[in-house]
């Protein structure tokens, strides 16, 4: 059987990754990238369900989700601005950008959540907190470069790096290379125009 890692996401338009390249260039460049991995703006996305190993005879069932949903919710804009880490300021493994949400994106990611929840998807373990990932910290890193990564961030400003329109729901598949993963757009679903 073929599986393929799989996950429905939000893609961004060219201008909104332009900015975030300007906007966090100082940043990238002041942290560097021994203890970074920094993610390519042309691969950063919002990711509604992470499906994992899915089936390639499973694809159809997931267009049909994604139709489906589509189908219900109208188009919508988010507002991209904010830096902050994960899992805390203390401890940070993963840099990222801040999405102000509306409740339409709550509810479309509701959505998609239980209509993979139907499809026998498992849930997620965590509540969505929608954001942009913008580096992951090597594990590796030592203790001065994690305090270096508080101190930079503490005193970055990132203020509004733009406003995105969500227009389309989206299915990928994720290739893990040595150079990082390689995203590949295999459906897209047209949400309702206002």
């Amino acid at each position: 059987m073929s599986l393929l890692r799989a996950f429905i996401a939000i893609e961004f338009p060219a201008p909104v990754c332009d900015a975030i390249e300007k906007q966090t260039a100082r940043l990238r460049r002041t942290l560097g990238s021994d203890f970074i991995r920094w993610i390519p703006t042309h691969n950063m996305h919002l990711t509604l369900k992470f499906l994992g190993d899915t089936a390639a005879s499973h694809l159809d069932f997931l267009k049909q989700l994604l139709a489906r949903e589509a189908d219900s919710h109208p188009q919508f804009d988010l507002q991209l601005g904010g830096l902050g880490t994960f899992p805390s300021r203390h401890t940070p493994r993963l840099l990222w950008i801040g999405i102000h949400a509306p409740a339409e994106l709550s509810s479309l990611q509701r959505s998609v959540e239980l209509g993979a929840l139907r499809l026998g998807y498992k849930p997620e373990d965590r509540a969505f907190s929608p954001h942009l990932t913008l580096g992951r910290v090597r594990q590796t890193a030592s203790l001065s470069e994690l305090q270096k990564i508080r101190n930079t961030v503490d005193t970055t400003q990132l203020g509004s790096i733009g406003v995105a329109r969500v227009d389309a729901i989206h299915l990928f598949k994720s290739d893990l290379q040595s150079s990082g993963p390689v995203y590949t757009k295999l459906f897209s679903a047209p949400l309702i125009k206002p």
